[in-house]
């Protein structure tokens, strides 16, 4: 399955955007684009459709020079590059995104959209997993809902927030006791149908180390495109973690 050349163009309008370059940029003839800020909260590398793109501050885009997307793509790297300067780890993570109406099976749990099963569904799972999704803070949600249990049950949730007004950057979560049986692709699909209605092109990101995310958004649909890797810099540790997230 591949994406439209029209939905490729919009992706990198708006991740040149989120990087702070010309809306052109990711689209360029340049394999590899720099953008010099020494006051970054983060040390990004973006990786997407075959395009590369450094932002951070002058010694990190020095240091970069001589390195290769692959070695630059990870953790480790922009870690050892940014120790000296109080780098923190965040994250590397694969980007995917998707074009395609998703199908839905005839009937299937109670969707909800009321934030009260979002925050249901947050006390039923890890801590760790809830703040990495954010599902009840996110600009639209869903949650699927078993009404035969009482209170009604949360199965899973998806929602999304809207990056520069064109991309949909999806989550997912999943009560511990419901997950593997296809409540997450169900959510998911719900959430993607909606966004696309609203005109937006939704967007995935999975942790490298997460192969169950990974696996969800194939399910779904979604296209791996590229990769994002980033490292908290000393002086953004609170402000880099809230734009890392979007």
């Amino acid at each position: 399955m591949n994406l439209e050349p029209g939905t490729i163009s919009i992706i990198q309008l708006a991740w040149s955007r989120l990087l702070g370059f010309e809306d052109g940029a990711m689209a360029g003839t340049c394999h590899r684009i720099y953008r010099e800020d020494n006051n970054a909260p983060l040390l990004m590398f973006v990786s997407l459709f075959g395009k590369e793109a450094l932002v951070g501050p002058t010694w990190a885009l020095d240091a970069a020079k001589d390195l290769t997307g692959v070695e630059l793509s990870r953790h480790s790297t922009l870690l050892s590059m940014s120790r000296p300067h109080g780098g923190r780890g965040l994250g590397e993570a694969y980007l995917y995104f998707s074009d395609n109406l998703p199908s839905f099976p005839d009937s299937g749990p109670l969707v909800s959209s009321d934030p009260a099963h979002a925050r249901a569904l947050e006390r039923l799972c890890p801590p760790d997993d809830v703040a990495e999704v954010g599902l009840s803070a996110m600009e639209n949600s869903c949650v699927l809902v078993d009404e035969s249990s009482e209170p009604p049950l949360p199965l899973a949730g998806a929602g999304y927030d809207i990056w520069e007004g064109i991309l949909a950057h999806l989550g997912v979560l999943t009560a511990p006791d419901e997950r593997r049986r296809g409540h997450a692709s169900y959510a998911v699909s719900v959430a993607v149908e909606e966004s696309m209605a609203a005109g937006l092109i939704p967007q995935w990101r999975a942790r490298t180390d997460n192969v169950a995310s990974q696996r969800t958004a194939l399910r779904a649909g979604f296209v791996h495109a590229g990769s994002q890797t980033s490292v908290v810099l000393e002086s953004g540790a609170v402000r880099g973690e809230a734009e890392q997230r979007g």
